[in-house]
C-alpha cells in the first residue's frame, strides 16, 4: 500500500543517479533527433526536458522508457544498464499525454489493470494498493466512474493514480498537462508538485511550456534540434543563458548585438552601435577581450522608461514607443532604437504607484541597469 513519505532534508537526500544518459544518440533515417546527450538525473528530482516541438526531448523520454532504442549509448536506471530491457520490465511508469485510460473500464479497474497483469499481488493487495493511489490523487470516492464521467483533470489524476501505483523508481511524464484548458493546468501543476514531494519519487517531465518548467523543476536540461542546449537550475536558466536560443525560448528576452570596446576589473563596455554604449558588471565567467563581438541580453522587466528630457546618463538609450499594451499587472511597450532595433520593456502597475503610461510615438530613454544584463559570446 502506498503510504505517507517523510520529506527528507538536505542532508539526508541520496545523491545516486536514478537515471543516466551517456553518449545517447538517436537517427531516425537522415533526421538526428538526440545528439551524443549525457544527463546524470538525481533521485528524488522534479526533472525537466524543456524545449520547442521536434528538438528531441519526447524520444529522449522513450528511450529512457524503452519505446525507442538508442542508435548509439546507452542509458542506466538505478545504476543497471537498460540494453535489451523491455518496457514492462524497467523501473519506470509513464504518464501520456492523452492519459490512454480504458474507457469501458472503471478508475478503479483501470488503476488496478497493471496490478492484475503482474500476477503477485492478492485481491485484497490490490484493492488496497487502488485505493490509497486514488486517495492519494483525491480520486478515492471516484473508483467506481468511467473515464467518460471524469473532468479532464480528474481523468489526469486518475492517469497518475495508475502510474504510480507500482511504485515505480521514475516517473515519466509526457506533454502530461498539455490538452487541459489554463486553469485546470494551473491546479494540476499544483497537484503535481503536491504528488511529487509526497512521494519524493524521481519524476521526468517532458514540455513545451517554460513556465510551466520554470514552476516545477528541480533542475531543467533545454534542447534545441537534438542537442542539450543548457542544463542548470529554473533560476539559472531564466536568469543566466548560456547560448541565444535559451536567452530566446525561455521568456521573453532582448537580444543587442554589439562589440567589447573595454575591459576592466569591474566590468566591460559594449558598443551597441555608434553613440550607444553599455556598462555592463562584471562577470567571472566571461573572458574577453575589446573587439570581440557579444550579444547583451535583458529581460523586459530589466528596463526602466524616463523621461527624454532628462539628462542622459550611462546606459540610458533614446527610444521612440511603437506599441502599448496593458495586461494588468504590467503594461508591455515595444520600442525601437535610434538603429532600428526593437526593445520589449515590461513596467510594472501598482495599485497604490500607478505607473504612467506613454504613447505610441513618444520619444523617451530607456534605462539599461548594468546588473540587469548579461553577455553570451
Amino acid at each position: 500500500m502506498l503510504e505517507p513519505v517523510t520529506i527528507a532534508t538536505a542532508d539526508s537526500v541520496s545523491r545516486r543517479a536514478a537515471v543516466e544518459v551517456r553518449n545517447i544518440t538517436k537517427r531516425f533515417g537522415n533526421s538526428l533527433a538526440a545528439n551524443q546527450i549525457n544527463l546524470s538525473i538525481e533521485e528524488g528530482e522534479f526533472f525537466s526536458f524543456l524545449g520547442p516541438s521536434g528538438c528531441g526531448k519526447t524520444t529522449l523520454l522513450r528511450m529512457i522508457a524503452g519505446f525507442e532504442t538508442p542508435t548509439e549509448g546507452e542509458v542506466l536506471i538505478a545504476g543497471k544498464d537498460m540494453r535489451g530491457v523491455p518496457p514492462h520490465k524497467r523501473p519506470v511508469n509513464m504518464v501520456f499525454q492523452n492519459y490512454a485510460l480504458f474507457p469501458h473500464l472503471t478508475i478503479g479497474e483501470n488503476v488496478a489493470f497493471g496490478l492484475r497483469s503482474h500476477k503477485k499481488y492478492s485481491h485484497t493487495e490490490i484493492e488496497q494498493k487502488v485505493k490509497a493511489a486514488l486517495d492519494l490523487v483525491r480520486l478515492g470516492t471516484f473508483i467506481d466512474r468511467l473515464p467518460s464521467q471524469l473532468s479532464g483533470g480528474q481523468q489526469q489524476r486518475a492517469a497518475l493514480a495508475r502510474a504510480v501505483v507500482n511504485d515505480p523508481s521514475v516517473l515519466l511524464l509526457d506533454e502530461p498537462l498539455s490538452a487541459l484548458d489554463p486553469q485546470i493546468r494551473e491546479e494540476m501543476q499544483v497537484e503535481l508538485a503536491r504528488l511529487q514531494q509526497r512521494l519524493k519519487m524521481t519524476f521526468i517531465m517532458v514540455t513545451h511550456d517554460q513556465n510551466e518548467a520554470l514552476a516545477l523543476s528541480s533542475r531543467i536540461a533545454v534542447f534545441c534540434q537534438g542537442n542539450l542546449e543548457q542544463l542548470g537550475t529554473p533560476e539559472q536558466i531564466f536568469e543566466r543563458p548560456s547560448t541565444k536560443f535559451v536567452a530566446k525560448f525561455i521568456g521573453q528576452t532582448n537580444l543587442l548585438p554589439g562589440k567589447i570596446s573595454e575591459c576592466s576589473a569591474n566590468g566591460f563596455e559594449v558598443e551597441l552601435f555608434p553613440g550607444a554604449t553599455l556598462s555592463l558588471a562584471a562577470q567571472p565567467e566571461q573572458s574577453l577581450s575589446p573587439g570581440s563581438e557579444v550579444t547583451v541580453w535583458v529581460k523586459p522587466h530589466g528596463l526602466e522608461l524616463v523621461e527624454s528630457n532628462e539628462s542622459p546618463a550611462n546606459n540610458h538609450l533614446n527610444v521612440t514607443i511603437v506599441s502599448r499594451m496593458y495586461q494588468g499587472t504590467t503594461t508591455e511597450y515595444l520600442a525601437k532604437l535610434q538603429d532600428g532595433i526593437e526593445l520589449r520593456i515590461s513596467c510594472l502597475n501598482s495599485a497604490s504607484l500607478p505607473s504612467k503610461l506613454y504613447d505610441v510615438g513618444d520619444n523617451l530613454l530607456v534605462f539599461i541597469p548594468p546588473n540587469a544584463c548579461s553577455l553570451i559570446v
